[in-house]
């Protein structure tokens, strides 16, 4: 039997029918915000699981995140989502119809990760923000928590880490931004896979791949910055430096 192309998986790809009908409807809202410039897509896989570990600076990122990763690679996009907005109606449907994973926040929630969990390992690519909130100062990466090593090391799925940047001059922590220019860059660069390595049990394991996350999202995101015009010129040696420093 012939296997199927990278090509016919990615016109395949794993989209259900909301997902068909709802992307075609929020790609060209996407965008009308921004000029939207994209690298390093090829990481994401036409097929299998993936985690997609994003720097987290604006509400918006998730939408943005999942519509151009389901446009350019027919994936659908699981994010954890919290429990109580799957409890108002309207909302609740929806995440439900786009197959989202409700996770009750700032509570140690086993039954949220076990699921996750499965989804990835059933083939799923899920999207996770490390840092576990919005950053209230974009540019600066907060804690990155444990959370992320108790989702990637047990599934062993690649996790692609994701720098974004320019979704925060529409809507930061602060608030909706309306100022020019009336549609700014916006980056996404993804990144070299991470194969996740260690025993989740194990303290010095997951302390060594939160730090491996942490210094790939930090590239990405200098990377996402240069992508969105939004570039220092010595900005990529300071981060090579702070790598090298941290290595030493």
């Amino acid at each position: 039997m012939t296997q199927p192309t990278e090509a016919t998986e990615a016109a395949r790809g794993d989209l259900n029918v909301w997902w068909r009908l709802g992307i075609p409807l929020v790609i060209p809202i996407v965008r009308a915000l921004f000029r939207v410039r994209v690298t390093g897509i090829h990481h994401v896989p036409v097929a299998g699981p993936a985690i997609l570990a994003f720097v987290h600076i604006s509400v918006l990122d998730g939408p943005c995140l999942a519509a151009e990763v389901a446009w350019r690679r027919r994936r659908m996009v699981r994010f954890l989502v919290a429990t109580e907005a799957f409890d108002v109606p309207v909302t609740g449907w929806i995440l439900r119809s786009y197959r989202q994973i409700p996770i009750r926040r700032g509570a140690n929630d086993a039954a949220a990760l076990d699921e996750v969990i499965a989804t990835i390992r059933r083939g799923a690519v899920a999207a996770i923000a490390p840092e576990g909130a919005v950053d209230p100062t974009p540019g600066e990466l907060q804690r990155i928590r444990s959370g992320i090593a108790r989702i990637a090391l047990p599934t062993g799925a690649p996790l692609i880490p994701v720098g974004i940047w320019g979704t925060h001059r529409r809507w930061s922590k602060s608030g909706r931004h309306w100022e020019p220019p009336l549609r700014p860059r916006l980056g996404l660069a993804f990144g070299e896979p991470i194969e996740p390595k260690g025993d989740v049990s194990d303290e010095d394991d997951v302390d060594a791949f939160l730090e491996q996350v942490r210094n790939a999202m930090e590239k990405q995101l200098a990377e996402a910055r240069v992508l969105a015009g939004d570039h220092q010129p010595d900005q990529a040696s300071r981060i090579e430096g702070t790598h090298r420093r941290r290595r030493r």
